[in-house]
């Protein structure tokens, strides 16, 4: 990953002034002058695919938060096989539990070429004894992710493995920058709960049936009214 922010030749500096993370909820309430000067050890870095934010039990230096693309989040089973136990889209944070001095709870990988900024923890420290908002900002993020957390775990974990498989295809049909975007059959295996193999048989299925078809752009497009039904499983 390359960083851009803080290095002083970078030629998007210009567009920092309208930058996403200037309306964060961290930030807001915050003066100009407050504000560029906690940004400044802020960096924006990109993160093509497949490339490692954090691993998971490893320090917790910094939060991240997702200006584009899409991370998913995994731990590793004691069997050798892992679970991925969300994913991240534009405006989520990942790494939040080092706000309270933990280790990272997962790894973090970019599913897709990711655009995100790195807020070092002692920035957001700083911010929270100099600004009175900080703190209740915080806690929103925090319950926001543990609200995420939740709806993950009922929409991909229960059911036939065929409703979690079209809940799973509906979450990224209606989100994210890449609405064509398909995980590949591991990383799918690893959200629902089930074998590569029976994500494989899955997709097949709905391909057969016309659930699933791919457009002149090789862009997948989904049935999501015909996922809807089957999504109710």
């Amino acid at each position: 990953m390359k960083p851009n922010c803080t290095n002083p030749e970078w030629v998007g500096r210009s567009k920092c002034a309208v930058c996403e993370v200037r309306h964060f909820v961290l930030f807001s309430g915050m003066s100009s002058h407050e504000l560029d000067s906690a940004l400044l050890p802020i960096d924006n870095l990109h993160a093509a695919q497949h490339a490692v934010l954090y691993e998971e039990n490893t320090a917790a230096p910094s939060v991240y938060t997702v200006r584009s693309g899409l991370i998913k989040l995994k731990v590793d089973l004691p069997n050798g096989g892992q679970r991925i136990v969300r994913l991240l889209r534009q405006g989520d944070v990942a790494g939040i539990e080092t706000l309270v001095g933990e280790r990272y709870h997962h790894t973090a990988i970019a599913m897709q070429d990711t655009d995100v900024c790195r807020i070092p923890r002692e920035v957001l420290l700083r911010l929270d004894q100099t600004n009175p908002s900080i703190h209740q900002a915080l806690l929103q993020r925090w319950q926001r992710s543990v609200d995420q957390a939740d709806h993950t775990i009922v929409a991909l974990s229960t059911g036939s493995a065929e409703g979690r498989m079209a809940r799973l295809l509906i979450m990224l049909g209606r989100s994210g920058d890449h609405p064509g975007f398909m995980p590949c059959r591991e990383d799918m295996g690893a959200l629902l709960g089930i074998t590569t193999e029976t994500a494989s048989r899955i997709i097949a299925a709905f391909k057969r049936r016309g659930l699933i078809h791919t457009d002149r752009e090789n862009e997948t497009v989904c049935d999501l009214s015909g996922l809807a039904l089957l999504a109710r499983k």
